[in-house]
């Protein structure tokens, strides 16, 4: 049993030592978990900040946490919970809407006049004082992947046995001194666990401002951190048979050390602010884009409405360009995604369907109606399906779909419509979508006779090693 926070971040602070020359970045979760961090970060020599979260229960069981909100708009949806307390998950979605509105107000009080420490490119440890569900962690999670984290560690003195195969699945390594089960609460394991203020917070926080690394005689201080890598940014055009254009005209952006490439799945896309949004997203997160435009408005008849030939045909050009991404010398070797939106969805999964051409699909509002259940049984690259909460023919549309692909997951972003207008929505998809490529597309863990299309890397490894 530990004494008090100051003990459990001092323990864990030395397991967390091999991590210093990675010169990290140190969050506390408020606010349970920022005055262990603050232990943490001055053992390290590294800068603190905090991250504001809220758990999210349900309305007639508030213990029962079916979602968790943090800053940025990010947020985490417990579908199993959702079920255990009869609700359902548009329901916890708009509760973490409403949370989603103190989160934002606390994050601000908290900042106070200092500048966030930037995550662009660094490792990421998260902080917390206890860790039983894992719900409020992998919030955090995805507002630093959104904010550039090129790696996250969560690391707490007690993290419950039940949560760490979910913890594992999105973050790069979880640290604990202890991994108790049963968990039964976090106050169990400490002699004096007091409520933090606001106050309190923002006092560690103060203290917490890092000194400048120290020299140590025969020995190396800590190493800065690289700057944001460059990009290479290259306008192909794409041979295309049959096409009235010469060629299909293409933006490739190349970030170093790219981990994958995504393909924009749409018609037209150059020219869009929105996909522009999810490309930045992309880029921070390490992976690669190719944007361009499919098809001519001629070519759609100028119709509002998709038919079964229009979607035959952009299905046919995403699959020409992902082919030329795959022999391109900038991006050959690197695992290919698709995203698209809308009725494009489509066309992208018939694309998906097809065997060794893509590793991972992201969808954004997709009018998966147009695809047939049998057809959707027989795609194996994992699908992230990403609806508002407040477009409830997209929700059936998708939550129906998700039971037939092999391998999906159904991401509610509170608040938003079909058009994902609202303030926050499309951010939010980006985040999502780049947490979700970064997850699958890893380059150097080519898809081979070990790792069948919708194995996730990790474990595929795991097998290998075994």
């Amino acid at each position: 049993m530990l004494r008090d926070r100051r003990e459990g971040g001092k323990l864990l602070a030395r397991e967390l030592a091999r991590f210093r020359r990675e010169a990290p970045v140190v969050l506390g979760l408020a606010r349970g978990g920022v005055p262990v961090a603050l232990e943490v970060a001055r053992a390290l020599e590294a800068p603190l900040g905090v991250m504001a979260v809220q758990r999210v229960g349900a309305d007639e069981f508030p213990e029962c946490t079916v979602a968790a909100v943090a800053e940025d708009g990010a947020f985490y949806l417990r579908p199993r919970s959702c079920r255990t307390a009869s609700m359902s998950e548009v329901e916890a979605a708009e509760l973490a809407g409403r949370a989603a509105v103190d989160v934002a107000h606390r994050a601000r009080a908290y900042g106070g006049d200092a500048p966030a420490p930037s995550l662009s490119g660094r490792t990421v440890i998260l902080v917390d004082d206890g860790v039983a569900t894992g719900a409020t962690a992998l919030a955090a999670e995805r507002a630093v992947r959104g904010r550039g984290a090129a790696r996250v560690i969560l690391a707490a003195p007690l993290v419950a046995a039940v949560a760490l195969p979910e913890l594992e699945g999105e973050l790069d390594e979880v640290v604990a001194l202890d991994w108790p089960h049963p968990f039964m609460s976090v106050g169990v394991w400490y002699e004096r666990l007091e409520p933090i203020s606001d106050e309190e917070v923002a006092d560690c926080i103060r203290r917490g401002a890092a000194p400048p690394p120290r020299r140590i005689w025969n020995a190396e201080p800590p190493q800065a951190p690289e700057p944001p890598a460059p990009l290479l940014a290259e306008l192909l055009t794409i041979p295309c048979p049959g096409c009235r254009r010469p060629g299909l005209e293409a933006d490739l952006v190349v970030p170093v050390g790219a981990t994958g490439i995504v393909v924009f799945a749409t018609g037209s896309v150059r020219e869009s602010p929105r996909y522009r949004v999810i490309s930045r997203a992309l880029h921070r997160s390490g992976l690669a884009t190719l944007r361009c435009d499919l098809l001519d408005p001629a070519e759609r008849h100028g119709r509002g409405t998709w038919l079964p030939s229009d979607l035959g045909l952009l299905a046919s050009r995403i699959a020409l360009v992902t082919r030329q991404v795959s022999v391109h010398p900038a991006t050959r070797g690197l695992e290919r995604g698709l995203y698209a939106a809308a009725a494009g969805a489509a066309a992208a999964l018939a694309v998906a369907a097809s065997p060794d051409l893509v590793e991972a699909v992201a969808v954004r509002a997709g009018e998966l109606d147009l695809v047939p259940a049998p057809f959707l049984a027989g795609i194996r690259a994992p699908v992230l399906l990403v609806v508002g909460s407040r477009d409830e023919s997209g929700l059936s549309t998708n939550r129906e779909a998700s039971t037939h692909l092999p391998t999906a997951e159904l991401a509610v972003v509170p608040g938003a419509t079909d058009l994902f207008h609202e303030p926050g929505a499309l951010d939010a998809t980006a985040r999502l979508a780049a947490a979700w490529f970064q997850r699958w597309l890893r380059r150097g863990l080519a898809r081979g006779p070990d790792r069948p299309p919708g194995q996730d890397p990790d474990t595929a490894a795991g097998a290998d090693e075994a």
